[in-house]
C-alpha cells in the first residue's frame, strides 16, 4: 500500500513539473495587454529562451541576388536551347511539306528517290529526337548544378552565422510544411537574406 502511495505521489510530482514547464514558456512567450512590451520584443524574448529559428526558403530564393542571377542564367540557356531546337523543327517541317507536295503531285524522278527522301526525313526526325533530350537534359544539370551551388552557399553561410551556437536548430520552412504556426522572432529570413545578398555583392 505504502509502495503504490508512492508511485502515485512520484506520478503526481511529474506531472507537476511539466505543468511547471509549459507555465514558464506560455508565460514569458504570451503577448499579453498587461505589459508594455511589444509583440516583436516578446518574440525575441521567447527565441532567446528557446534556441531554435526557421527560414523561410521561398522567400530566400526570390530575393537572394545570387538565386536571382542563378535562375536568369538558367533561364537564358533554356531559351537558347528552345530556340535552337525551334529554328531545326521548323526546317524539318518545311522539308517534309515539301517531301508531301512532290509526293502528291509525283514530282520526284523515281520511287527510289521518294523513298531516299522519305529515308533521309525519317533520320532527321530521330536526331531532333535525340537533340532534344540531349539539351533537355543539359538543363536538368544544370538545374542540379544551381541547386547544389545555393545549398552549399547557404550551409556554409549559416555555420559562420551561427557559431556562436546563439540557436541549435534552423529549420527550413518551405510552404509551410516545417512551420505551421510561430511568433516573428523566430522568422529569421529577412536577416539571413540580408547578410547572404551583402556577402554575395562584396565578392562580384
Amino acid at each position: 500500500m505504502r509502495q503504490n502511495l508512492s508511485y502515485i505521489f512520484n506520478a503526481i510530482l511529474g506531472v507537476a513539473v511539466i505543468i511547471l514547464f509549459v507555465l514558464h514558456f506560455s508565460d514569458s512567450c504570451s503577448v499579453s495587454t498587461k505589459t508594455e512590451k511589444s509583440k516583436k520584443q516578446k518574440a525575441a524574448d521567447c527565441s532567446q529562451q528557446i534556441p531554435i529559428a526557421y527560414i523561410d526558403i521561398d522567400t530566400l530564393l526570390l530575393n537572394y541576388n545570387f538565386a536571382k542571377d542563378a535562375n536568369a542564367r538558367l533561364l537564358s540557356k533554356s531559351e537558347r536551347s528552345q530556340a535552337e531546337f525551334n529554328k531545326k523543327m521548323s526546317q524539318w517541317q518545311k522539308e517534309g511539306a515539301e517531301f508531301q507536295r512532290k509526293y502528291e503531285t509525283n514530282s520526284f524522278i523515281s520511287r527510289e528517290r521518294a523513298e531516299q527522301e522519305n529515308t533521309r526525313l525519317m533520320k532527321k526526325r530521330q536526331e531532333l529526337e535525340e537533340l532534344d533530350a540531349k539539351l533537355t537534359q543539359e538543363l536538368m544539370e544544370e538545374q542540379k548544378k544551381m541547386n547544389e551551388q545555393l545549398r552549399d552557399t547557404i550551409n556554409l553561410f549559416l555555420k559562420e552565422y551561427n557559431k556562436d551556437k546563439k540557436f541549435q536548430v534552423i529549420l527550413s520552412n518551405t510552404m509551410n510544411d516545417n512551420v505551421l504556426s510561430s511568433e516573428p522572432g523566430y522568422n529569421i529570413t529577412s536577416e539571413i537574406v540580408e547578410l547572404l545578398n551583402a556577402r554575395y555583392n562584396k565578392g562580384k
